[in-house]
């Protein structure tokens, strides 16, 4: 089983920046593709960034691309989005994911409980 657990959400003003870290349990943790999630008041869940088990591979959603960047640090245990230049509509509650590379919400086994991202106008 691997455990997932989000910080470095809070407030920040438009146009600001935020680097979100994913810390991942077990020694397992390297053998899943990571993702990030994010889901606003009122919406879906919605798909942000992927990168695959290596690091070797990123995607990202249209909403998000130039913007923010995913990476990990396998030796870390830890996945990470930085975000910048945010934008009041990426005002979400950012969820870490581990499974499959891939942009379906369906495909991911682990997530963690989420962390909150409320960007000002």
């Amino acid at each position: 089983q691997v455990q997932l657990v989000e910080s470095g959400g809070g407030l920040v003003q438009a146009g600001g920046s935020l680097r979100l870290s994913c810390a991942a349990s077990g020694r397992t943790f390297s053998r899943y593709a990571m993702g990030w999630f994010r889901q606003a008041p009122g919406k879906e869940r919605e798909f942000v960034a992927r990168i695959s088990v290596s690091g070797g591979s990123t995607s990202y959603a249209d909403s998000v691309k130039g913007r923010f960047t995913i990476s990990r640090d396998n030796a870390k245990n830890t996945v990470y989005l930085q975000m910048n230049s945010l934008k009041p509509e990426d005002t979400a509650v950012y969820y870490c994911a581990a499974g499959a590379y891939s942009s379906s919400p369906g495909t991911m086994y682990y997530w963690g409980k989420g962390t909150l991202v409320t960007v000002s106008s």
